[in-house]
């Protein structure tokens, strides 16, 4: 993983559920953005659906997937994404986190927050991917975790937070595209720091946010955005929105891109 190459972005991006496979527009929306980026080595891939202190990397071989949702139609439990695994990324991470406890969980798979995006993106299944856990809730933790990532971008490696900006289950309205007011002005207010890139803002944001309460009753879909934050502060580059718009109403599929 010393090797040099193109310098990636460090992305954030709303990863949907397994009816995004069968969504044309935002699967285009995916690729479209997957190619106009750099072709990455190795993906490092934060989600949502991984809680684990400390810092947790999972299997470096080849797994089987793990469907962690319930009630879908049996094709999305026969979905397959058999991308490589990322040994050499994985010994990188530690060493980045060295003085740092890092766990590992060999037998854990991609969750649908990490391969249902990548098989929009990168349908191949040929770029390694690690998925690492998210250690904590504490944003000045995770904006310092993203940083110490960050030279793993100047070594081919897309560093990637999957979530959502805004997420509340119990609003879920299928069919509606219709956004709330709670979840415009939250998505909007976050829109606005992370384009400025207001760290001090951003790690705040359960304190001073309009429409947070409302817009994330829960905050595990939201902080991985952090991470991709992280890993662009201390770099001077802009700040994009490759993909926009609303999901069943409670859901706001903006995501960013650092570089």
């Amino acid at each position: 993983m010393a090797s040099k190459s193109t310098s990636m972005p460090s992305i954030f991006l709303a990863h949907g559920a397994p009816p995004l496979l069968d969504d044309a527009v935002w699967m285009a929306e995916l690729k479209r953005w997957a190619d106009a980026m750099p072709r990455p080595k190795a993906i490092l891939m934060i989600s949502a659906h991984w809680e684990r202190r400390p810092v947790t990397l999972g299997a470096t071989t080849p797994v089987p997937l793990i469907y962690d949702f319930y009630g879908f139609p049996e094709r999305y439990y026969a979905t397959k994404y058999p991308a490589p695994g990322a040994p050499a990324l994985a010994a990188r991470v530690k060493e980045l986190l060295r003085g740092q406890p890092v766990a590992d969980a060999p037998d854990r798979g991609l969750d649908h927050g990490a391969y249902v995006p990548l098989i929009a993106m990168y349908p191949g299944a040929d770029v390694p991917v690690l998925q690492m856990s998210i250690p904590t809730m504490d944003p000045k933790e995770l904006v310092a975790l993203g940083r110490v990532l960050a030279p793993l971008r100047e070594e081919g490696v897309l560093i990637v937070g999957s979530g959502f900006i805004v997420h509340n289950l119990r609003a879920m309205r299928p069919g509606s595209s219709t956004i709330p007011s709670w979840a415009s002005e939250f998505d909007a207010w976050a829109g606005q720091a992370l384009e400025k890139r207001d760290v001090d803002a951003l790690v705040e944001y359960r304190h001073i946010a309009p429409g947070v309460d409302m817009a994330l009753p829960t905050h595990e879909h939201f902080v991985p955005v952090l991470v991709a934050l992280g890993a662009s502060i201390d770099r001077s580059e802009r700040v994009s929105f490759p993909i926009m718009g609303n999901w069943f109403g409670a859901f706001t599929k903006r995501s960013v891109e650092f570089g």
